[in-house]
């Protein structure tokens, strides 16, 4: 019997970007551990502790971030189907909004405490905070970028940026500087 997998509606290209975000990273990694050179048998040393170490935590928690996606995806389309049922009804931007803003308030608290729960595991592995204390300042300079670049277009008078949402960089930065989250969610 053949088991169908379940595919994202309207998420997809979510989960196409992280597969080819993972390959390019892959194929850049690969890339570099065949030109270290004399350093290749120490990266490959340290390749197989992280393996060691950080395997059985990745083959219990791989699927996790595809079924955040999945109940993600299925409240889209519960919106969605609330929405065309209120466009009906009523004035569509209004309705719009308002079903935005209240999808938002619904699922803002959901996702940050994911986001607060599986940064902080991560924390716990070896060598994490280290790599985090390298990748989370450029990724909040890029944030920083990104926000500053849809003002400016959008100010501009760029109709396209004004619908883009800018990003929660304060908030962000105190997610993950609170404390592990309570496992009341």
């Amino acid at each position: 019997v053949e088991i169908e997998e379940e595919r994202l509606k309207y998420l997809e290209f979510v989960q196409l970007a992280v597969i080819h975000a993972v390959v390019y990273a892959s194929k850049i990694y690969g890339y570099a551990k065949d030109n270290a050179g004399p350093l290749k048998p120490g990266v490959e040393t340290i390749e197989d502790a992280l393996k060691t170490v950080v395997g059985p935590a990745y083959y219990k928690f791989h699927d996790i971030p595809v079924e955040v996606l999945k109940f993600v995806d299925r409240k889209v389309s519960a919106t969605t189907k609330n929405l065309s049922i209120e466009v009906k009804k009523g004035g569509v931007v209004e309705t719009a909004s308002g079903l935005a803003k209240t999808a938002y308030s619904k699922l803002e608290p959901i996702a940050e405490h994911y986001a607060v729960s599986a940064w902080h595991t991560l924390n716990q592995l070896p060598l994490f905070p280290k790599v985090a204390k390298v990748v989370v300042p450029t990724a909040a300079y890029y944030s920083e970028k990104y926000n500053q670049t849809v003002q400016q277009t959008a100010e501009k008078g760029y109709k396209v940026s004004s619908y883009l949402p800018l990003l929660p960089t304060e908030k962000i930065a105190k997610a993950f500087n609170s404390p592990a989250p309570r496992a009341d969610h």
